[in-house]
């Protein structure tokens, strides 16, 4: 691990005026620190930020340092998020990841973390090593002849379904984007994965009030039961009125989702 300069800013507005990296429970950027792949010289631990919290009162607004094991255990959370949550990783990383981290990480691709190997995503332009290498663990839909890598989140699948919304604060104000347009596909740009602006933070997760979203539920299809990323997941929510299905969401993740995201469906 290359050498860097810590700070702990205590508010939103320290931590969007000073350049650098977040840091919230780790459990991705220390590896990839550690792999020489993010080489950040200024690091913001934001662990005392006051952005946690988890409200149900009209819809669900989740903190964005809030853990994902607090999330998943909370009442009033919607099915598939909670199922989602809980087939995420183990119990004790779910206890050190926050939502906000959890949505930003980055693609578990083995190619993406080996230096050694070609990737777009790390390194614009130098090819993609997965399209003729390993990919089994893969994407298949939402690619492009420059990447096909898959986004790791099993939440963030879930979040789509259920018309997620995040708010992002910087220098300048907040903003709210669709979680579903916030992620891009890979396109002739992998590297650029998400919507986020420089010194833009994720600190809040916002789910609009759903009275249907009980009949959500998230399902994910793995090589072990215990720890392991989606080889293909689905959620899926119905909006069920007097008997008749009225509109049904099923975003798709894993190998069925895409460099970027997902594949999503709707139909009404």
């Amino acid at each position: 691990m290359r050498p860097f300069e810590l700070t702990a800013p205590t508010t939103v507005e320290a931590a969007v005026a000073t350049p650098g990296t977040y840091l919230a429970g780790g459990t991705t950027l220390v590896d990839l620190m550690k792999l020489d792949v993010l080489t950040p010289e200024h690091v913001l631990d934001i662990n005392d930020v006051p952005l946690r919290g988890i409200d149900t009162t009209d819809g669900l607004r989740f903190g964005a340092l809030e853990r994902m094991g607090a999330i998943a255990a909370h009442p009033g959370v919607y099915p598939a998020i909670s199922r989602a949550l809980l087939l995420s990783a183990s119990q004790q990383l779910r206890n050190m990841a926050s939502i906000g981290g959890n949505l930003l990480q980055r693609t578990r691709c083995s190619y993406f973390r080996d230096i050694t190997m070609p990737c777009n995503k790390r390194v614009p332009g130098s090819g993609c090593s997965a399209i003729t290498g390993a990919n089994r663990m893969h994407a298949i839909l939402g690619t492009s002849e420059s990447c096909v890598a898959t986004h790791a989140s099993d939440v963030a699948v879930a979040l789509v379904a259920l018309d997620a919304r995040l708010r992002l604060a910087d220098a300048t104000g907040t903003r709210e984007v669709a979680l579903g347009d916030f992620y891009q596909l890979p396109g002739d740009t992998p590297a650029v994965e998400n919507d986020l602006r420089p010194g833009e933070l994720i600190t809040e997760v916002i789910v609009p009030r759903l009275d249907w979203a009980a009949n959500s539920t998230y399902v994910k299809v793995r090589d072990r039961q215990s720890y392991e990323f989606a080889l293909c997941s689905a959620a899926v929510a119905l909006d069920v009125r007097d008997g008749v299905v009225g509109a049904a969401r099923r975003p798709a993740g894993g190998g069925g989702g895409g460099a970027g995201g997902w594949g999503v469906g709707k139909t009404g």
